[in-house]
């Protein structure tokens, strides 16, 4: 085992309140919301008739035009997140042997856009009318493959697919592989694009989303007493870890360090945690033990937050789990508050987040706390960010099928 330190030297966004790092910030700390009316389809039949769509969206002005029409819309937000993120570590332009960078992706889903326009052609047009690219488009690794043809990186490249925990199991393993020496870099995150018709529909049906179908912008509500399902969304997060040796060898600006990771499933259900928060718990437990650090050491907590009754709940229980009498001192908030829930690109915005709260001293806040419940009495940091001495972070994502992931994050010294 190598056990090198590893840091954050570039960061890479495309979300429902900003595309790129600076405006994605901006709107967390002014509590922009990102929920609307759904217009990548005519939703007006749908139990649920609103998302946190990605606004404003042009893949041409950063991709060519000719191979962005080879990707899917999760590929594509992959894609310029990466190029961000790989330009924001200085590393667009060479800087690193191609051997020794690596791409480590998260995703949920894929490209269910492709696989329903690519099915109606079949349906109504015939076998023959289908594109040769529906694969290649459809599958969840091509967003993988695609950053590494576009940044050369010939290093680990794979695709980590836990839910609502793939980002950050996927940074926690790029984390590990530099840590014992696989890779020098790794471009690391996760995307997502499930704002479709059989998407909306199936989490419908499960009775997953809010249906505050009059108020959108007060719909994903985290903690929060008349919470009453989470908010889909779509985009990247993707950030640069690099070895610490790497980094300093070349004069990179360094954002934070990657300290700790911790991974445990639940064994309990296919969609409800385990009752007692015991999964989340363990993984936050593991993260700690893996940096290093005691409870007291943490200062903020970016919660998984979905504003499901279930998951805010079990998740305040484990968080008290975990930090005792600590807890009533701790920041927490739920950034899904204003982006909605990003699926398997969460936890890479979300790491974002508290990169950027240890850069700025400024936590973001959890918009729509308006009515409190017993059963979720932590510090969430209601309606408005506040400034905060912010040292190390925790960043949690819980997934279907009982994936818990935690990944900690610490200012660089």
């Amino acid at each position: 085992m190598n056990n090198q330190r590893v840091v954050i030297t570039g960061m890479g966004c495309v979300t429902p309140i900003g595309t790129g790092v600076d405006s994605f910030w901006k709107g967390l700390v002014s509590g922009a919301v990102g929920a609307a009316p759904i217009t990548h389809f005519d939703a007006s039949e749908f139990p649920v008739q609103f998302a946190a769509e990605v606004k404003n969206f042009e893949p041409d002005q950063v991709l060519d035009k000719r191979e962005a029409k080879k990707m899917d819309r999760f590929t594509q937000f992959a894609a310029v997140a990466s190029l961000e993120a790989l330009k924001n570590a200085g590393l667009d332009q060479g800087g690193i042997d191609p051997d020794e960078l690596g791409v480590i992706l998260g995703c949920g889903i894929g490209g269910l856009t492709t696989l329903e326009e690519q099915h109606q052609n079949l349906l109504n047009r015939g076998p023959r009318r289908v594109s040769p690219f529906t694969i290649p488009m459809m599958i969840s690794n091509l967003a993988a493959g695609q950053v590494a043809i576009l940044t050369h990186a010939k290093g680990p490249n794979m695709t980590i697919v836990t839910a609502c925990a793939s980002a950050t199991n996927a940074i926690g393993e790029a984390f590990k592989m530099i840590q014992r020496g696989a890779a020098k870099a790794i471009i690391t995150g996760g995307t997502e694009a499930s704002i479709t018709p059989i998407s909306i529909a199936g989490f419908s049906s499960m009775k997953a989303l809010s249906t505050r179908n009059d108020d959108p912008a007060k719909a994903s509500r985290p903690f929060d007493a008349e919470r009453d399902g989470f908010v889909m969304g779509e985009g990247a997060g993707v950030i640069v870890l690099e070895s610490l040796e790497h980094a300093q060898a070349r004069g990179a600006t360094i954002y934070a360090e990657m300290a700790g990771y911790g991974t445990h499933t639940d064994a309990h259900h296919i969609t409800a945690p385990d009752p007692e928060g015991a999964g989340a718990a363990r993984a936050m437990t593991k993260a700690l033990a893996d940096a290093g650090l005691a409870p007291e050491a943490i200062d903020y907590i970016n919660a998984h937050g979905t504003s499901t009754d279930y998951n805010d709940r079990l998740e305040t229980l484990a968080i008290k789990k975990v930090f005792g009498d600590h807890a009533a001192s701790l920041l927490v908030s739920s950034t899904k508050s204003m982006t909605g829930h990003l699926l398997g690109a969460a936890g890479g915005v979300e790491a974002i987040a508290c990169v950027m709260a240890l850069q700025h001293q400024l936590v973001p806040p959890t918009v729509n706390y308006e009515n409190p419940d017993a059963a979720c009495d932590l510090n969430y940091v209601p309606n408005k960010a506040v400034s905060a001495s912010v040292k190390a972070t925790l960043s949690n994502s819980l997934g279907f099928g009982g994936h818990n992931a935690s990944i900690l994050i610490k200012a660089f010294e």
